[in-house]
């Protein structure tokens, strides 16, 4: 579906996405639910996606990075986890960034994490924003950085 956006943009509208206005026709990982609310195919946005992940009850995603995309997470329910391996230290080491309701989490373009919800009963909710229209996202063996595959000279 694409969408026309008047030439004045002045006159363009406000698009409002309830619940069940959310698709889950975007990138999946393992362990993990996505379901897009703000993207170009829903709303016609250029430079921004903006949706929702469930991770079920006592489930680890599978290792993942989002290219290019900054990626901003707001806990909204559960007590996710978010794992990564911190190369400043003197020797790599897998940290785990235990979280709640409220808190936020950033990540960096191409760093390597994983989610988890080590909750046996609850699924973990966050809502997440990224600085790229599409859901990029990058499903990995492992943790370890091996750098942004270039194609055409740009990391992608």
């Amino acid at each position: 579906m694409a969408i026309i956006l008047p030439e004045d943009p002045f006159h363009r509208r406000l698009h409002h996405i309830t619940p069940g206005g959310l698709t889950s026709e975007t990138a999946q990982t393992g362990g993990m639910h996505r379901r897009a609310a703000i993207s170009g195919a829903t709303v016609g946005s250029s430079r921004l996606w903006m949706g929702q992940t469930h991770v079920a009850p006592a489930t680890v995603s599978a290792n993942h990075h989002h290219g290019e995309s900054e990626t901003a997470i707001y806990v909204v329910s559960g007590t996710p986890s978010f794992v990564f391996v911190d190369i400043d230290a003197e020797e790599p080491v897998e940290v785990r960034v235990d979280t709640r309701p409220g808190d936020y989490i950033f990540v960096p373009p191409y760093v390597p994490h994983r989610e988890e919800n080590p909750d046996p009963d609850h699924e973990a909710i966050v809502v997440i924003a990224r600085s790229t229209q599409d859901a990029i996202v990058v499903n990995l063996d492992g943790l370890e950085w091996t750098g942004p595959v270039l194609t055409t000279g740009r990391p992608g």
